[in-house]
């Protein structure tokens, strides 16, 4: 997330304009802006956009929506004349991952180029916007003053919304779990229901939900009839967690804390859940905190606090997919060895297979590596 003190400057009318800066992605203020309107061709757009040079809309809302997509074809296009010429193909699975990174880090860039005004109150001062003001509120904040953000990024913010107001349904619940923007939506189903059939440790009533997100987890332990601590840093997470749970109805069961890692003043828990970001990397964005764990520090913060954390005879389960194993971004040795080190045992591990269109898209850049991916609950226990 930007500073809310950064500044876009350009010239309108002949006079120098200025208004505050918003990026949720982390990106910086462009430093150089142009007005663009309806008269602008994508050619010229997709060109301005490539040098850095950042697009500040002033024509119709619709027709900035459709550049976008004529930029997102010129992308694709220019993508399309490289698979051509048929470029080197990677040497392994990580390079692989690192050039897609690569790739879609650079695309993201040049979409993000074109810039739309906001009011103080988020309203959009252009023909035919859409009323966002809900949808920026919540992702957003209420705001002090006009500012500037891309349109690539209020379109993410409406989808959140749709997502927030609809819900994503959780078999596991029999009920709909509500993501926040920029709380990661639990869409991969698989890990949920691992969490819903694994065997509780015996005489189990309480559990921590380490880094709980929407508090979809802690749902679905506090319907197995565990009361539950969940612990998040973030504060949108800790929101999110505490709707979700009362909307539940288990607000009873579920108390919400801020914590690192494990809950302030709760010693120990026959039942410690984690299911921290499952690919070591460092996130190009803040949303991205929920995908990449830079140098594993949540899974390995985890594993060795956990020991000390459990109660005689409880276990630790760590949720993780093998993903980054298939990359070549962790060795299963390696997380053995981290298990092993915090004098931890490995007691069983239930795997399933991930159900998302991705796992089965043979065009996807990534699919060697996720054709073979598997979600694992591991149960730990501390050793003898």
């Amino acid at each position: 997330m930007t500073d809310m003190t950064t500044r876009i400057e350009w010239v309108e009318g002949g006079e120098m304009r200025s208004a505050l800066w918003r990026s949720e992605s982390g990106w910086p203020a462009p430093k150089k802006v142009v007005l663009a309107d309806d008269t602008m061709s994508a050619d010229a757009a997709y060109r301005l956009a490539l040098e850095g040079t950042a697009l500040l809309w002033r024509g119709d809302f619709q027709n900035a929506r459709q550049l976008l997509q004529a930029l997102v074809r010129r992308i694709e296009h220019k993508g399309e004349r490289g698979r051509r010429a048929k470029p080197k193909a990677p040497a392994t699975p990580t390079e692989a991952f690192h050039r897609h990174r690569l790739t879609q880090l650079q695309r993201a860039r040049t979409l993000a180029m074109v810039l739309i005004p906001f009011e103080a109150d988020h309203g959009i001062p252009l023909r035919r916007a859409p009323d966002a003001r809900l949808a920026c509120l919540e992702a957003y904040g209420p705001a002090t003053e006009p500012y500037v953000a891309s349109l690539r990024e209020l379109l993410g913010v409406i989808g959140a919304h749709e997502w927030r107001r609809k819900g994503v349904m959780i078999p596991a619940l029999d009920d709909r779990i509500h993501p926040w923007y920029g709380v990661f939506s639990p869409v991969r189903g698989e890990y949920v229901e691992l969490v819903a059939q694994a065997p509780l440790p015996a005489n189990a009533k309480v559990a921590f939900d380490v880094g709980a997100g929407t508090g979809v987890l802690s749902a679905v332990l506090a319907r197995r009839g565990m009361r539950v601590v969940a612990t998040d840093m973030d504060a949108r997470a800790l929101g999110c967690a505490r709707e979700n749970v009362a909307r539940l109805g288990l607000a009873a069961q579920v108390e919400v804390v801020q914590a690192d890692l494990f809950p302030h003043g709760h010693a120990r828990a026959p039942l410690v859940v984690c299911n921290p970001p499952w690919l070591p990397g460092k996130p190009s964005s803040a949303i991205e905190y929920a995908i990449y764990d830079p140098d594993s520090r949540m899974l390995r913060g985890f594993l060795g606090g956990l020991k000390e954390h459990l109660e005689p005879g409880g276990e630790g389960w760590l949720i993780m997919s093998d993903f980054a194993e298939h990359l070549g971004l962790r060795s299963r040795e390696q997380l053995l060895g981290w298990i092993g080190d915090a004098g931890l045992e490995v007691v069983a591990r239930h795997d399933t297979r991930p159900v998302h269109p991705r796992a089965s898209d043979a065009d996807d850049p990534l699919h060697a590596a996720r054709s073979k991916e598997v979600t694992s609950l591991w149960r730990l226990r501390a050793a003898d």
